[in-house]
């Protein structure tokens, strides 16, 4: 793998990872262009830890808050307050349990997929889209959406994450549509969402840590840190741009992108 290589992979996942369109999808589109296939999966998981650090810097204060309130709670100190935050804790412990079961339930699944399999994820996650954001705006009118997370919304969310393991579908994009589904408010759910990707992207890491002298035999260091780099700061980027799309109810917007590349990559990959 050249630095260019790495510099393009580096950049479009970070682009795609936080904005609803595939970054596993766009990333084997991209190998597959550039005859990249027998990269190992760790090197694309690098390229996630490397996005889940932008993750952690953008929502660094619920994160601290979520911190606090958890070692309140077990040194009994906590307070009144709290209580919102323990059942989000909750939740997002609930989310990540299912994701994890389902990850690992899926992950021979996926390494025997085809590669046209991408073009339907692609159009399923447009569709999703489309549907979730119809559906947040009949609850907006209706002012049927809750405050806070609730754990049966948590678990919602789990499941859809895990299904974001599926090549061509959007991991966020997916994950917020199903937090809208479950009646959250779109700033909680694309908060929630992101926050819920840390432990998921993680383990996804240690899973593929066995493959690491393989990535080493096939990509230096210094190509690996520039593509880690490119990531996130691309991923940075993407994450202000997509929590400000979020907010205004205009996911759907990107159902116009995803649905003719899914018709094209259906057609041209091989």
């Amino acid at each position: 793998m050249s630095y260019l290589q790495s510099l393009l992979l580096g950049l479009l996942q970070g682009l795609t990872e936080f904005l609803p369109v595939s970054s596993s999808g766009h990333l084997a589109v991209l190998k597959n262009l550039f005859s990249l296939e027998e990269i190992p999966l760790l090197y694309d998981v690098m390229l996630h830890l490397a996005t889940l650090c932008a993750v952690v810097l953008f929502f660094y204060k619920p994160i601290w808050e979520l911190i606090k309130v958890f070692f309140r709670f077990i040194t009994r100190k906590e307070q009144p307050e709290d209580k919102p935050l323990q059942i989000y804790i909750v939740a997002l412990i609930c989310g990540t349990i299912i994701t994890g079961i389902m990850g690992i339930a899926f992950k021979d699944v996926v390494e025997k997929l085809p590669i046209k399999f991408i073009s339907a994820g692609f159009i399923l996650t447009a569709l999703l889209l489309v549907f979730s954001e119809f559906f947040a705006k009949k609850n907006t009118e209706n002012k049927t959406q809750n405050d806070g997370v609730s754990i049966k919304q948590g678990v919602i969310c789990g499941l859809a994450q895990g299904f974001g393991v599926l090549p061509g579908i959007s991991r966020s994009g997916i994950t917020i549509s199903g937090a809208l589904f479950s009646s959250m408010k779109r700033e909680t759910a694309g908060e929630f969402a992101f926050i819920l990707s840390i432990p998921a992207i993680l383990g996804a890491f240690l899973l593929e840590l066995k493959d690491l002298d393989s990535l080493t035999s096939s990509v230096s260091l210094p190509v690996l840190l520039l593509g880690c780099a490119a990531a996130f700061l691309s991923g940075l980027f993407a994450l202000k741009v997509l929590m400000k799309i979020v907010k205004k109810g205009k996911l759907g917007w990107f159902a116009a992108y995803l649905i003719p590349l899914g018709i094209i990559t259906l057609i041209f990959l091989k």
